[in-house]
């Protein structure tokens, strides 16, 4: 059942049931105890009535059990209205019948002493109250059958229960009022979002809201929030993208139209050659583009056992014809066996954008450097070039997209290191820039082991 009403609407409905079953169990408990209490203590007034009359002699014994009283109950009671005969014998005390009522049987209602008694008479069971007169030798007897009890009790019961279930559609439609109610603030949250753009994200109204919903309401203006930033960022993304590809093809178009003009083998070669830089570096920037949507908002896969130095040699080997063609050398140390459990494609990402970005910067035949160490527990791998490094003024932006500092050589796509700090965040480590005393710069990328 996935209707919040409906559920809503049937435990309302079921405590209900149940608060009135226990009523109606509790008004019969209560109903059959009052009218025991009030029939027996009839019974008792009765039978000590009869029995003063014979001891005052105003009333002969054989007639006094016919003047047993038809009694009512009380008029503002659960037991109004109802009138109650009772029936009375006269025994003997040696066992001869000296008179009964009407409506008493012929057998004797008890055979115990004084006081109540349950006994059964012709199958059928009576509440007696035998008072013994021992001055006049009888036993005067006044019963009533339960059978006439119980139809008392149900009677009484039934009169008090079938208007309570004539009212029970009446609460049962006031229950399903109240929760349709209840439940419109949910409908008019729903009814708003639905009328909203999709370009609306501004946030709701959460003072307006019940305190239950406003969790609700918080909820739904951090998810705005978010997606709002990750659409801000994605516009600013294509706009910076489209114009980063932009130029290197307007070159492109350029020298093509020039090498079909050129009018010799040298500048027609010329031409070709910025061609094929510009080509490369449209390459380049595309791959980092793809790069960067794999890993901007995606979560880290299975962390699985690596091999770390492995990877940094793999990547490290294929980037080997990129560093040969500036006569740059790639050098790597490690400090002994470093177990880890991490994301082996974000981390080759990370590591090949590093050492891509290195490359790029370092002066023709110099070196790269590419440490593996542990560090307070924690992997940390370091990448040293020997290039202009970062200037103080472009450290806080150096991550930023797009962003090329004072020293780029103007080829690069300014998003190598903003993939790096994203795949290094996503795998809950930290993007380290720390100058060299002798020229250059230090990345350092620093990984939790577990």
């Amino acid at each position: 059942m996935n209707s919040i009403r409906i559920r809503l609407f049937l435990i309302l409905l079921l405590a209900t049931g149940v608060v009135w079953l226990s009523a109606f169990l509790w008004i019969q408990q209560s109903t059959r105890a009052e009218v025991e209490r009030v029939l027996d203590a009839r019974l008792a007034e009765s039978g000590q009535m009869v029995s003063s009359l014979i001891s005052d002699r105003r009333i002969d014994v054989a007639r006094a059990a016919t003047v047993v009283p038809e009694f009512e109950f009380a008029e503002d009671g659960p037991t109004a209205g109802y009138s109650h005969r009772l029936s009375c014998q006269i025994w003997s005390l040696d066992g001869v019948l000296v008179g009964k009522s009407g409506s008493a049987p012929a057998e004797s209602l008890s055979g115990q002493d004084a006081g109540f008694s349950s006994n059964i008479v012709d199958g059928e069971e009576w509440r007696v109250y035998t008072v013994i007169n021992e001055d006049l030798g009888v036993r005067v007897m006044v019963g009533d059958s339960h059978t006439v009890r119980d139809r008392l009790v149900r009677d009484v019961t039934t009169g008090l229960v079938l208007p309570a279930l004539m009212v029970l559609p009446i609460l049962a439609g006031l229950i399903w009022l109240s929760v349709q109610r209840g439940l419109l603030p949910l409908d008019r949250l729903a009814n708003g979002l639905s009328r909203r753009s999709a370009d609306d994200l501004n946030p709701v109204a959460v003072w307006t809201m019940p305190r239950e919903i406003r969790p609700v309401g918080t909820a739904l203006n951090g998810l705005f929030s978010r997606v709002g930033a990750v659409r801000e960022r994605e516009k600013a993304f294509t706009s910076f993208a489209a114009h980063e590809l932009k130029t290197p093809l307007a070159g492109i178009k350029t020298q093509a139209q020039v090498a079909m003009m050129a009018s010799d083998d040298a500048t027609r070669t010329s031409a070709l050659r910025r061609i094929q830089h510009g080509v490369d570096r449209t390459d380049r920037m595309v791959r980092q583009l793809l790069s960067l949507a794999s890993v901007d908002g995606a979560e880290v896969g299975q962390k699985v056992d690596v091999n770390i130095v492995a990877i940094v040699r793999d990547v490290a080997d294929d980037l080997t014809r990129l560093a040969a063609a500036k006569g740059v050398s790639l050098e790597i140390s490690e400090s002994g066996t470093i177990p880890i459990q991490s994301d082996p494609i974000l981390l080759a990402l990370a590591l090949r954008n590093v050492i891509d970005n290195a490359i790029a910067v370092a002066p023709d035949g110099s070196k790269v450097e590419i440490k593996i160490e542990m560090f307070e527990a924690r992997l940390q791998i370091r990448v040293m070039d020997r290039g202009p490094g970062i200037a103080d003024c472009d450290r806080a932006r150096i991550t930023d997209r797009f962003f090329r500092g004072a020293g780029s050589n103007g080829d690069g796509s300014g998003l190598g290191l903003a993939i790096v700090e994203t795949a290094v965040k996503r795998l809950g480590g930290q993007l380290e820039f720390t100058p060299r005393p002798d020229g250059g710069e230090v990345v350092s990328m620093v990984i939790p082991q577990l």
